[in-house]
């Protein structure tokens, strides 16, 4: 081998780990999915947004972090007591590992306070200080951002 093919070989190599070290190292796509709407239409096409798209990555073999927020009327998403989609939501945390909820403290509070009672929320929520900060710091890490 000449010494030229050599230098070739050994910087091919190079590339060929620099590539697939960063493939490998590559974070998922992740999207932050905008619900503050007490609409049950609103709530299901974020949820249909979020099947959509893990099914879309599942296709193509890339992984996928969906976190869904919700604030404002749209708490009523995560809601033990009101909400139209908790039965989906428990199918589809089952279903879909890379999914979260994130529930709005700031909201949960005002809520709460109005009916002299704490909410309680689907067991599939977490409770975040604020919904709006939550969205924010999401998008300052490099998160899309869908509101249906």
């Amino acid at each position: 081998m000449t010494f030229f093919k050599s230098i070739a070989l050994a910087v091919t190599a190079v590339f060929a780990l620099a590539f697939f070290a960063q493939a490998n190292t590559e974070k998922p796509t992740q999207v932050a999915i905008h619900v503050d709407d007490n609409d049950p239409v609103r709530m299901n096409m974020a949820l249909n947004n979020a099947a959509n798209m893990q099914k879309y990555y599942d296709e193509i073999g890339e992984e996928v972090e969906i976190r869904i927020v919700a604030y404002g009327p749209g708490l009523h998403m995560l809601r033990a007591d009101t909400s139209p989609v908790a039965d989906r939501i428990a199918t589809m945390s089952l279903e879909l590992p890379n999914i979260s909820f994130a529930a709005c403290g700031n909201t949960h509070a005002a809520m709460s306070k109005k009916i002299k009672k704490t909410i309680e929320l689907i067991d599939e929520a977490e409770m975040v200080q604020s919904g709006v900060v939550e969205l924010v710091e999401l998008q300052k890490e490099g998160w899309a951002y869908i509101r249906p």
